[in-house]
């Protein structure tokens, strides 16, 4: 699925939608109150967003196992796989795993580090546990009230901010702004705040900045590209080539997750090479192509920068790292 525009702006279908929207959020927070959650015997660490579509979530949690990797520490990632089709809990192995059993997003944690998909947050955390996992790690599941999180933070993508500020179907947000914000412990802000979402949390959370910084720049300065990509928010993949200084011959977009069959990819290749540009697309859709196509076609590689990482580490230090946590 594609997010609407009116997402982004108030308007006359947002506010018709307004009725269906409380009943969407009153059974979030009904939810939220009624399930008695799980603590597990090791710390446990989110990242997750307040709105449909993406925000940065993946990139924050492959930074956020490396930093604590580098500390020692033994973090495990768990996610739902969205998109895949096995349940779960399945350590995932990319040798031996596609985008069809686990989802995409777990293909791309996995190769740095241990991943576990699970549709039940709890099982995945137990089978995490059993597995060595000194920390917890939940891409996503901020929504998800089976386990206590120790920390959570809400990765907030600065060109979008929370939208219209609307609860779905109205707008794109899973849960109000206020609520989700109460039980969060830090806001990660990526790229630059152009929608006001630092003012939000008006000094109640820490803030962090980042941003999605790319890692192979130099493959697209001056190139032609048809760039292509099937996430949550493609114009952000658009702007990064432009800004690199790639000259976009083309762009298509597809749906969120979109599982990409060799013709459409062949089609794709086959025009790119008639205006002379190379096909591109993210990492996060790489792994959706045909294995043999691959090969034909460009990733952009991107990584999150953090603008103060010392303030993410003693957060970090502070509310899970301590000696004393869980003793």
């Amino acid at each position: 699925m594609r997010a609407p525009e009116f997402w982004a702006h108030q308007g006359l279908v947002p506010t018709l939608l307004a009725p269906i929207a409380k009943l969407y959020e009153a059974a979030g927070a009904a939810r939220q109150f009624l399930v008695t959650p799980w603590r597990a015997p090791v710390p446990v660490v989110c990242a997750g967003n307040l709105v449909a579509g993406g925000a940065g979530k993946t990139p924050v949690v492959l930074s956020l196992a490396a930093l604590l990797s580098e500390r020692g520490h033994r973090p495990h990632i768990v996610m739902r796989g969205y998109g895949g089709s096995l349940a779960g809990p399945v350590r995932v192995d990319p040798d031996r795993h596609g985008s069809r059993e686990v989802g995409d997003e777990a293909l791309l944690l996995a190769r740095a580090g241990r991943c576990v998909v699970s549709r039940d947050r709890i099982a995945g955390a137990r089978a995490a546990i059993a597995d060595g996992a000194q920390l917890v790690l939940l891409d996503d599941g901020f929504q998800n009230p089976s386990l206590v999180k120790d920390l959570s933070f809400v990765v907030v993508d600065g060109s979008y901010g929370f939208g219209n500020g609307r609860v779905m179907p109205a707008g794109p947000l899973r849960e109000t702004v206020r609520r989700g914000l109460g039980r969060a412990q830090a806001v990660i802000i990526i790229g630059e705040d152009r929608c006001g979402g630092e003012a939000e949390v008006a000094g109640s959370l820490p803030v962090l900045h980042a941003a999605l910084v790319p890692r192979n720049a130099a493959e697209f300065a001056g190139r032609r590209v048809l760039a292509f990509a099937g996430i949550g928010r493609p114009a952000k993949f658009y702007a990064t080539l432009a800004a690199l200084g790639a000259e976009i011959v083309e762009r298509r977009d597809f749906p969120d997750h979109h599982r990409y069959r060799a013709d459409e990819v062949g089609a794709l290749i086959t025009t790119a090479r008639a205006h002379g540009a190379l096909a591109v697309t993210t990492a996060k859709d790489l792994v959706r192509l045909p294995d043999d196509l691959r090969p034909e076609v460009g990733v952009l590689e991107v990584e999150i920068a953090w603008r103060d990482k010392e303030a993410l580490v003693e957060l970090l230090t502070r509310s899970v790292l301590s000696p004393r946590m869980h003793d």
